[in-house]
């Protein structure tokens, strides 16, 4: 377990849990934090289940998290966190393409999402945007959510990846990291057999000849982001 409890906070800082499986990122990010005068890292979690656990124990205003983590999905525990604490503050902080994850993560409850390649000051926005009760999300994000909105959906998805359920598109992304079938499944704490079902799915949906088209393509995917 890797939360850390800080100390009493000043009634003007806003208590923040940083979720990342890289305790480096989760350094850096803390320190940019604890840098501004109304904001603290309350606790770090390097996984799912730390997470679950370190809000807790922490009871922060505030988690930010990403969507790969150890023992879980980052999609599932936002909808844990919001099943379990439906006020509490939640922004992604990914390296994956808002443009496929970001309406995922709002509609699982997060506020907001903002890429790790954006600047500190992007960053440090969102985290206020959030804390404030209000959607981040960047304006090319924004215009394509809207342009859907109104019926006028622009968005390209030749490889109908848009199509996959969460669940799927996470399965997709493994396999894609070479994972194989059995580890998919410790990973994401289910059955083989659930992960084979979802295989299929991805085949059908992608309209894939067999696993090995399968797995071309989720490595040529995962390598494109």
């Amino acid at each position: 377990m890797s939360a850390k409890t800080c100390p009493p906070s000043s009634p003007h800082k806003h208590r923040i849990l940083l979720v990342d499986d890289h305790a480096l990122v989760r350094e850096g990010f803390a320190e940019l934090l604890n840098s501004r005068a109304d904001l603290e890292v309350c606790g770090q979690a390097g996984s799912a289940p730390e997470a679950l656990t370190a809000v807790d124990k922490l009871n922060p205003d505030m988690v930010v998290l990403d969507l790969s983590l150890q023992g879980g999905s980052g999609l599932d525990l936002i909808k844990n966190l919001k099943f379990l604490h439906p006020f509490m503050r939640l922004l992604v902080l990914s390296m994956h393409d808002e443009a496929l994850y970001a309406e995922r993560a709002l509609r699982a409850g997060a506020l907001g999402y903002v890429m790790k390649r954006e600047d500190s000051a992007t960053f440090l926005q969102a985290v206020h945007e959030v804390l404030m009760g209000r959607v981040f999300l960047s304006p090319a994000m924004r215009e394509r959510m809207l342009q859907k909105a109104v019926g006028n959906n622009v968005a390209v998805d030749s490889n109908g990846m848009a199509h996959l359920s969460d669940r799927e598109l996470e399965v997709f992304q493994l396999i894609g990291q070479g994972l194989t079938t059995q580890q998919i499944a410790d990973r994401l704490n289910v059955s083989v057999s659930t992960v084979e079902t979802h295989r299929a799915h991805l085949k059908d949906k992608l309209k894939l000849a067999n696993g090995t088209e399968l797995v071309r393509q989720a490595v040529e995917w995962v390598y494109s982001q």
